[in-house]
């Protein structure tokens, strides 16, 4: 036996080392297979998870990394246990052995982080109230996993005995020089933050911006906020402007818009009568007209002595923005239906302009002059 062995240059000793390697080989793959085919499907059938459940996207994301470690267990068992290594070569395996099982665990958490932050996405962001976690998850999800390989990579050059003081340093003074390039689109991007945050606009609210921009909201982005005008025009406001300007909201807090009609009727009018009549108009609107919002009820008061008229006006409410539009323009139209009706006179707008009598005198000669000359 020795004999034939010499001939391919082995010893008892060896080929049982051989042996007990490749046993240990076969035992790795036969548990890789097991835990990979049998246990994690075991698992996710006993604990009656749902596809979308966030157990099952966890699981899912630890099947490659644990079979990977075992693998990894498995060869460095089947290098250390029956050979009889130096120390250098003992080192080596060592230190390889070290920085795989660093690149697995960093692949564990980054693919756990990455599915929790997508069943997230998936599963609870479109049901909460707010549209910021659905922005700020998928953002949340690049930057954390980046981080997390970011971290991974520095454990590795550390564990190579590379000094990561130096680039640390680096790091930090090149993230402050590209901070400050970077100083407006960081400026829209934490006011854009702050606009989804504070959730004074939502998409398809009607808006109008202190320096007269108005239009309905299309998209509340990280950068800007986009306007579609009534023109049907684009209009796109950095947040940081955005952020900085008072703004009207027409659709909050409530959808309803309050429409005011002022007018006004001859001092030769009866008051009580004025009165009565725009009551009554207001009220056959709202329950004739749709638009408005019947159980806000209607106003109507006296409200100044005119140059023509004594002015009053009338308050109701519409359903909304649009329908504020017709609401207000059947007011105004039964209104003046039943003005005419009744006999109510709006007057024009008269002044009455007074001369001295010197200046009609003038005026006459001048027009006397004028006539003898043609």
């Amino acid at each position: 036996m020795e004999s034939v062995l010499s001939v391919f240059g082995l010893s008892v000793p060896s080929l049982m080392a051989i042996v007990v390697s490749l046993s240990i080989i076969v035992v790795t793959l036969v548990i890789v297979i097991v835990v990979y085919g049998g246990i994690f499907p075991l698992i996710i059938r006993i604990g009656k998870f749902s596809p979308s459940s966030f157990g099952r996207m966890v699981i899912q994301g630890l099947k490659l990394p644990l079979v990977l470690y075992l693998g990894l267990l498995g060869v460095y068992l089947s290098i250390t246990l029956p050979f009889d290594i130096g120390v250098i070569e003992s080192a080596l395996v060592n230190k390889t052995a070290t920085l795989v099982a660093i690149a697995i665990g960093v692949m564990a958490v980054s693919v756990i982080t990455s599915r929790g932050c997508l069943w997230y996405i998936v599963n609870i962001a479109p049901k909460t109230p707010t549209i910021l976690d659905d922005r700020l998850m998928p953002l949340m999800r690049r930057v954390a996993v980046i981080v997390i390989l970011g971290v991974g990579i520095l454990q590795i050059l550390d564990q190579l005995g590379i000094n990561i003081s130096p680039l640390l340093a680096g790091l930090g003074l090149g993230g402050l020089a590209v901070a400050l390039a970077l100083q407006p689109t960081l400026s829209n991007l934490f006011s854009g933050t702050y606009v989804m945050t504070e959730g004074v606009v939502s998409q398809g609210d009607y808006i109008e911006m202190e320096n007269g921009t108005s239009g309905y909201v299309i998209d509340v982005s990280w950068r800007s906020t986009r306007l579609r005008t009534r023109d049907n025009n684009l209009i796109v406001v950095p947040n940081s402007r955005f952020a900085e300007s008072i703004i009207t909201n027409f659709q909050s807090p409530t959808l309803a818009v309050n429409i005011v009609v002022s007018c006004g009727v001859s001092y030769d009018s009866d008051l009580d009568h004025v009165e009565s009549v725009s009551r009554e108009v207001m009220s056959e609107v709202l329950t004739s007209d749709p638009n408005g919002v019947a159980e806000y009820g209607s106003w109507f008061a006296f409200d100044n002595f005119g140059d023509s008229n004594v002015d009053f006006w009338l308050f109701m409410q519409a359903r909304n923005r649009i329908a504020s539009f017709e609401l207000k323009s059947n007011l105004i139209k039964s209104l003046y239906k039943r003005f005419s009706e009744e006999g109510i006179v709006i007057n024009y707008p008269m002044r009455t302009l007074q001369f001295p009598d010197e200046f009609l005198h003038k005026d006459s000669v001048i027009t006397s002059d004028s006539n003898q000359e043609v």
